[in-house]
């Protein structure tokens, strides 16, 4: 299991404040918008817009909100466009940003600053990507503290590798494995009364790089909060290795 920030999303996803969910819900909200324009907004006829409802109720996005965006989907003329940015941030931390616009050049400005102000550089499309898989990735609440039943939950799953996180009596599990075995992975921890707290389709550094400057870790918590606060970025990837 790679060690890159392995409980950073976890914490973010269990701990987030209300601003922070907000712009949860207004992501996943985005993202479903562009999924229903196509491939329509029956899920029973679009899976991947069935696998979005799924992460959206993990993140605990109303109902009322949901069936909205099914609704008015097909009516919603904004353009977004998907683009994906890759750079490095201080101390050659490898970073990759995905985001969904109606801007480009808006988008592509904001993130260069972020990449300047703190230290990092953004570069062109592919300087980074070579030392990321695309994997597919699950943070789950399991339903009971035993490994050896953990364990058999991953193989069962269809995952590659997992690691668990005990904390606050409650075991946290992070799955990986490949992007097509996603969506059946997700349903079978689910039939196994595990709480789906995230998935998707992510970047995995194949390495990681540790900070030791106190000052260097400032400012990669600077530039990754920072991406993470603007509304066009879907998703933020790096290969640090923190604590």
């Amino acid at each position: 299991m790679s060690g890159h920030s392995k409980w950073h999303n976890i914490q973010r996803t269990k701990n987030a404040n209300d601003a922070a969910k907000a712009k949860v819900v207004t992501k996943i909200s985005r993202e479903i918008l562009v999924c229903i324009r196509e491939g329509g907004n029956n899920p029973e006829n679009n899976g991947k817009l069935r696998d979005l409802i799924t992460k959206a109720k993990a993140n605990n996005v109303p109902n009322d909100n949901i069936n909205r965006l099914l609704a008015k989907g097909n009516e919603d003329k904004t353009d977004y466009e998907a683009n994906t940015y890759e750079g490095y941030g201080i101390g050659g931390i490898a970073v990759m940003v995905e985001t969904l616009t109606d801007n480009k050049n808006r988008t592509a400005g904001d993130i260069r600053s972020y990449f300047s102000k703190y230290g990092g550089n953004m570069g062109t499309l592919g300087c980074v990507s070579y030392l990321f898989n695309q994997k597919g990735v699950i943070i789950a609440e399991a339903p009971y503290d035993d490994e050896e039943n953990i364990m058999e939950d991953s193989v069962e799953s269809g995952a590659e590798d997992y690691a668990v996180d005990r904390e606050d009596d409650e075991t946290t599990v992070r799955f990986e494995l490949a992007p097509d075995d996603l969506h059946n992975a997700v349903e079978y921890l689910q039939s196994k009364k595990y709480t789906i707290l995230n998935f998707e389709v992510a970047y995995v550094p194949m390495t990681t790089i540790k900070l030791t400057d106190e000052e260097h870790i400032k400012k990669m918590n600077q530039l990754i909060d920072k991406l993470e606060e603007n509304d066009d970025v879907q998703n933020v990837y790096h290969n640090w290795l923190s604590e």
